[in-house]
């Protein structure tokens, strides 16, 4: 059986591969892809595969995207960390998914509920282009944030937010004059929330559209973000990211 791994963790994407070998030596893993532009070149150009496993959220968006612009002729397994109402929509959708951490033991039941569906059934031919509404989680775009300055607590308009850092495994809200404050919610939260003017150029940084004063070239083709707010870290987007972040700046 032939299988393509869509993830954008190099060590998930190994760990994965190796598990799918060890429960089936039969298996051989064709394609590693770790970005949906890079996705849909491949499926563009070749069809012979069986299954596909799939993250959700890569370097330059959502997998679903992919399968928006190019037809696939397999099932898909998803990968994902989403909570079990979010994962609803899988399971209407006669899809399977795995959720992360996964183990040897998920991987061995979703294997084996492909081969059941296969050899006793048709496996129905699903528009994957239209599951991303019921599969991201229900989210309502927030307008402002509390955080808290001494005994005060002060709302912040998310308009007046220049970027969101993880620094020191805790998210700081840099606003557009320059100051910060420490705030209790993850980027990948707070990414969800935000509206499209907010962009997660990496994994440590989420930044307004607003900020951005220029960019400029860095090294191995990746941007340097210059922002209009003080700030003396570098906000560099990689080079896996570029397209994906000129699109979403000439959008936004």
């Amino acid at each position: 059986m032939k299988i393509v791994i869509i993830e954008d963790e190099i060590l998930t994407a190994e760990d994965l591969s190796h598990v799918l070998q060890s429960l089936n030596s039969g298996i051989v893993v064709t394609a590693v892809l770790p970005t949906v532009s890079q996705s849909i070149d491949y499926f563009s150009t070749n069809a012979d595969y069986d299954l596909i496993f799939s993250d959700i959220q890569l370097g330059d968006g959502y997998s679903f995207e992919i399968f928006k612009k190019v037809s696939v002729n397999s099932p898909i397994i998803f990968c994902n960390a989403y909570n079990q109402y979010a994962l609803e929509a899988f399971e209407n959708n006669g899809i399977d998914y795995i959720l992360k951490p996964f183990d040897k033991i998920s991987i061995a039941q979703s294997l084996e509920k492909h081969r059941l569906m296969r050899e006793k059934f048709r496996i129905p031919q699903i528009d994957y282009s239209k599951l991303s509404d019921s599969l991201l989680p229900k989210v309502t775009k927030i307008q402002s944030l509390l955080v808290h300055q001494g005994d005060k607590i002060l709302p912040i308009p998310v308009a007046n937010i220049g970027l969101f850092q993880l620094k020191n495994q805790v998210v700081q809200l840099h606003s557009m004059e320059g100051s910060y404050f420490t705030i209790f919610q993850s980027l990948e939260e707070l990414e969800n929330k935000l509206p499209p003017e907010f962009y997660r150029i990496n994994r440590q940084f989420i930044v307004n559209r607003k900020a951005i004063k220029y960019l400029s070239r860095h090294f191995g083709r990746k941007l340097l973000v210059n922002l209009t707010l003080p700030f003396s870290e570098q906000l560099i987007v990689g080079k896996e990211r570029t397209s994906h972040f000129m699109e979403w700046l000439s959008e936004n």
